[in-house]
């Protein structure tokens, strides 16, 4: 008797089809893999990477970072300052050294050094970059300068992520602190849901998505900000755009002559400076600055916290509540200015003789 099986039955091609389909899967796999994957930096100083162009120090990993110092001789200051740039800048931005009024730098004996975050300008890249790595970072950067035994910082804007791991992890060396409109991670765990929750929500549409994207898929955060089908972070895409009346106002003023190393910024690319900052910056911190106690209980030094009230970047309700959990910290908050507000006429000087003198301390 005759009797059929269900594989006799089978279409012989059928085997064919399965592996083609195998096929295809795996090639659109591996095509989605490469397109996540951010193509590695162009390093400074290699065969067809950038020139180095100006002093390094080589940090405990073999790093290298980039830096340019102002103001009087190291050897003859009185104050000596680090200056962490924010995101999408390198050591040349430094307005605190740019725009400090000759009769204060004399007068009060400031010199100042800027350095080029990881992955900035002519800096080494850190694909292992945290708020920590930076803090030490910045530590090493001043014992090889022999900056002394203490020395203050000002961290603008991105830069916050550095200047708040400074207070975590080095504070036995700091004579001082400046936080100028520090980024503010909505995940901070001392945040009230409803208030992160409100503030998050004052980002544009595309901004919150990137954001989520850097804290719930870090590993996506290149393709996200790269691809054309919908808009990444106006940040990356430099969309000048989203800023506020007042900063707009600032940057027609300043014009074109601000950047003219604008092309070293990112020459490395964008992945380990713009990426990079939004995955340490909007991450998951081992600690929660809200945390943070007095570095200063005797009065022996004093931590600064300025921020615009029409800062569109970032969400003054949020350094409202750092302020009020932190009393300890001096905050300043500046009506109707946004998030450019340092290159407004006088106020370079004003946050400089603040953090360095006592009677220039006010709330």
């Amino acid at each position: 008797m005759a009797t059929g099986s269900t594989d006799s039955a089978r279409s012989p091609s059928s085997g064919v089809l399965q592996k083609l389909l195998l096929v295809f899967f795996v090639c659109i796999a591996a095509s989605t893999y490469k397109a996540i994957q951010p193509p590695p930096p162009k390093l400074c100083g290699s065969p067809d990477g950038p020139s180095i162009t100006g002093p390094r120090i080589k940090l405990r990993d073999g790093r290298h970072l980039a830096y340019i110092e102002h103001g009087v001789p190291r050897d003859e200051a009185t104050h000596k300052i680090v200056v962490v740039h924010g995101s999408d800048s390198c050591r040349h931005d430094n307005a605190f050294a740019a725009l400090l009024s000759p009769d204060i730098k004399e007068g009060l004996g400031v010199y100042m050094v800027s350095f080029d975050r990881p992955g900035y300008a002519e800096s080494d890249p850190d694909p292992n970059r945290t708020p920590k790595s930076l803090a030490l970072d910045i530590e090493e950067l001043a014992d090889q300068l022999s900056l002394g035994t203490k020395f203050y910082v000002i961290g603008y804007s991105m830069g916050g992520q550095a200047t708040w791991a400074c207070l975590k992890y080095i504070p036995h060396r700091l004579a001082g602190v400046t936080l100028v409109a520090p980024v503010v991670n909505y995940w901070w765990k001392n945040f009230p849901l409803d208030i992160s929750t409100e503030a998050f929500n004052q980002q544009a549409r595309n901004d919150q998505w990137a954001v989520r994207v850097a804290h719930y898929a870090p590993w996506l955060t290149h393709w996200w900000n790269s691809q054309s089908w919908f808009p990444g972070s106006s940040v990356v895409a430099r969309n000048l755009g989203m800023l506020s009346k007042s900063d707009k106002e600032i940057m027609f003023k300043l014009g074109a002559a601000r950047r003219q190393h604008e092309a070293q910024i990112r020459q490395q690319g964008t992945h380990e400076t713009l990426h990079r900052d939004m995955i340490v910056g909007f991450g998951t911190w081992e600690f929660d600055p809200m945390e943070l106690e007095n570095l200063f209980p005797n009065n022996e030094g004093s931590v600064h916290l300025w921020q615009g009230d029409d800062d569109v970047l970032v969400p003054v309700t949020l350094q409202r509540y750092i302020a009020q959990k932190l009393p300890w910290i001096h905050y300043h908050e500046i009506p109707g200015a946004g998030h450019l507000f340092p290159f407004a006429p006088g106020m370079v000087n004003n946050i400089v003789k603040t953090l360095l003198t006592s009677d220039g301390v006010k709330n």
